[in-house]
């Protein structure tokens, strides 16, 4: 029996890098991915699987459903994206655990800006289902569609729906990840001399700032919409900046600021055409303290 459960958990790690990014581009939270894989475990090891011949699909199958539980209990409690919090950002090269290999967080973090995450998070559960399975793994519209309960047509539908959302919202970063860099790192030095109008000089007119400070401290999530408000905000936190260094934040240059070390906030940045389109700032106290994000050297 032990060498029957140790022969099935080979063949479920096998299959966990995938399974944790197929959950985490569904939740945007890593706890949440994690708690979806282990239900799959649980699930797998009490059922009788001697006539599956995918398991990775089968898996793949079990985690997309745990998901879209999930999601659809978000929905029950009537839970906003920036009422609760924002999309927890994993980078790239950074790992949870000692254990952890950071090329899963590669698979992770790849093509799954903080961006996206904020605009899939406006989805449906099974828009969001429809649209990760198919347009980012490749899963077949009628393989897809008993897991939603729909007809394979519907589910394309559903898919198309998300598609044209994702599209119309999410923006396109620039392409040259150097570029990025010198415009986040322009924001920065700009931030810690309180320069007002360098600020300004680097932020799109139009440019969002998404905050999620957690149920801690004061004010909780919230926007702040336009340049010149933005560079006001960043000023107003400009001593924070001398303990900020650079981190890639979802494959995107940013940085995590750290005073005496500790973690303190994670500021993820989308750049489009040479300007700071979004910022993402994620300061819940409670979810940085998890996070374990790589620091780029200077």
């Amino acid at each position: 029996m032990d060498d029957e459960r140790d022969w099935l958990a080979e063949r479920f790690e096998a299959h966990g890098t995938h399974l944790r990014a197929v959950a985490y581009r569904m939740l945007g939270s890593l706890t949440e991915a994690d708690d979806a894989v282990q239900e799959a475990w649980i699930r797998l090891s009490r059922s009788d699987t001697s006539g599956v011949q995918n398991l990775g699909g089968w898996l793949t199958t079990v985690v997309a459903r745990v998901c879209l539980d999930m999601l659809r209990s978000r929905r029950s409690r009537q839970e906003e994206p920036l009422d609760g919090h924002l999309p927890e950002p994993i980078e790239a090269s950074a790992a949870a655990t000692v254990d952890d290999d950071p090329a899963d967080h590669s698979v992770l973090a790849d093509s799954v800006g903080s961006a996206l995450l904020v605009v899939l998070d406006l989805l449906g559960p099974a828009e969001r289902l429809a649209f990760v399975l198919h347009d980012m793994f490749d899963m077949p519209f009628d393989e897809i569609a008993p897991i939603v309960d729909r007809s394979p047509a519907a589910a394309r539908q559903l898919a198309s729906r998300a598609r044209r959302r994702v599209r119309g919202s999410a923006p396109v970063p620039d392409a040259d990840v150097g570029r990025q860099r010198e415009v986040v790192d322009a924001f920065l030095a700009a931030a810690r001399n309180g320069d007002f109008e360098a600020l300004v000089a680097v932020l799109d007119p139009d440019i969002v700032l998404r905050a999620d400070v957690g149920t801690v401290r004061a004010g909780g999530s919230r926007e702040v919409h336009g340049a010149r408000a933005v560079a006001e905000q960043a000023l107003t936190f400009a001593r924070l900046a001398e303990f900020a260094q650079p981190a890639l934040v979802n494959g995107a240059p940013g940085f995590v600021v750290a005073p005496r070390g500790r973690p303190y906030a994670v500021v993820g940045f989308t750049v489009a055409h040479g300007k700071i389109i979004e910022m993402d700032v994620f300061a819940d106290p409670e979810r940085v303290r998890r996070l374990d994000l790589t620091v780029l050297d200077d």
